[in-house]
């Protein structure tokens, strides 16, 4: 199992703004379902609320401290430990709260960096560039994909 915190993050790290992205790229969307496709998201929420279904050929695990909050097709948990228990690459795509989180978790970060610094409300955690390599970019125009894997621990940081 590996845990991979996917996410589109604005050069000011902001990720949302009213419980929206900020920004609207064909691409981007296209990657995360590519990426995505067969596996498990786990989301917050508010980041369920604002797509507003389950994403066709994916099972969804949204984690809320609503204890009586259900959505049809969704499996439901109340801690992100709770979704850490599933099989298979998880995916988290959101909220910031949910990534704060999962960040400690998290193996692989899967980020399409976009040329924009837009006004937001939620921001992507800061990344410790020590803990991460990068494994792949493929620019485009505005905006960039890219991938990092963290760091093996080693005797000084444990």
């Amino acid at each position: 199992m590996s845990v991979i915190l996917i996410a589109a993050v604005g050069a000011n790290g902001v990720i949302g703004r009213d419980n929206d992205l900020p920004w609207r790229i064909r691409e981007d969307l296209q990657h995360f379902k590519q990426l995505t496709l067969g596996h498990t998201l786990v989301m917050g929420r508010k980041t369920y609320d604002s797509i507003g279904r389950p994403l066709p050929g994916r099972r969804t695990v949204v984690v809320t401290r609503q204890q009586d909050w259900s959505a049809d097709g969704v499996d439901v948990v109340h801690t992100l430990e709770e979704a850490l228990k599933y099989d298979g690459d998880l995916y988290v795509a959101g909220g910031g709260e949910i990534y704060r989180q999962a960040l400690p978790y998290a193996e692989r970060l899967e980020l399409t960096e976009v040329d924009q610094s837009p006004a937001g409300d939620v921001t992507f955690p800061t990344i410790d560039p020590t803990a991460w390599i990068e494994t792949a970019r493929d620019p485009h125009h505005g905006f960039t994909f890219v991938s990092y894997c963290r760091k093996p621990a080693t005797a000084e940081s444990k």
